[in-house]
């Protein structure tokens, strides 16, 4: 058991290593474009399902409350907590729609939509990114496996190349921290980040 432990753990840091290899300058360029949209007053959706919408959640919670740093709440909204809301697109129309009538009622042009999906293929994140390109927010998505059409639709598209979904979800929560972390710099230029 014990070496079957360490693996799961040099595993996870392997791909971490890969990831942010693969995908650094990617990285930059989704802290560039959040921070320029939280800068114009706009604000982050989020959306995912199972462990996604989990991260979604926890995301949301580190800009509206803070991450690292005392500063001001950033508008962000996770659009898998509001169960009344889910179940009845879910139960009227399809549960692929229910992150899209969201983004229809809530999103406007420059805002960020963040969708996360481990496979690449989720029909209703796929569909909110969807709806919030045709209003003119940013899209941004961060996939596993070989990305999915999410990932080759999204503006900024942060990949995974994997396809365990517990590694997958561990680099999504390590590079949202990151990102997180890399926005408050931005905004707030605590010199004591480096």
């Amino acid at each position: 058991m014990e070496d079957n432990i360490v693996q799961r753990f040099r595993e996870s840091a392997h791909l971490k290593d890969v990831f942010v290899n693969d995908n650094l300058g990617k990285i930059v360029a989704a802290v560039v474009a959040i921070t320029g949209a939280l800068k114009a007053g706009n604000k982050i959706l989020l959306f995912g399902n199972g462990g996604s919408a989990g991260d979604a959640q926890h995301l949301a919670g580190e800009f509206v409350n803070r991450f690292l740093i005392e500063r001001p709440p950033l508008p962000a909204i996770a659009l898998t907590t509001d169960s009344s809301v889910i179940t009845s697109i879910a139960n009227d129309f399809d549960f692929s729609e229910i992150f899209s009538k969201q983004i229809r009622a809530l999103g406007q042009p420059g805002d960020i939509a963040w969708g996360i999906s481990t496979s690449g293929t989720s029909v209703n994140v796929l569909k909110g990114l969807e709806t919030a390109k045709k209003i003119g927010m940013i899209t941004l998505a961060m996939t596993g496996r070989d990305g999915g059409p999410i990932a080759r639709m999204a503006d900024h598209s942060l990949h995974v190349a994997s396809s365990s979904t517990p590694r997958i979800q561990e680099v999504h929560i390590t590079a949202g921290h990151v990102i997180c972390e890399m926005v408050d710099y931005k905004l707030f230029q605590k010199p004591d980040l480096k």
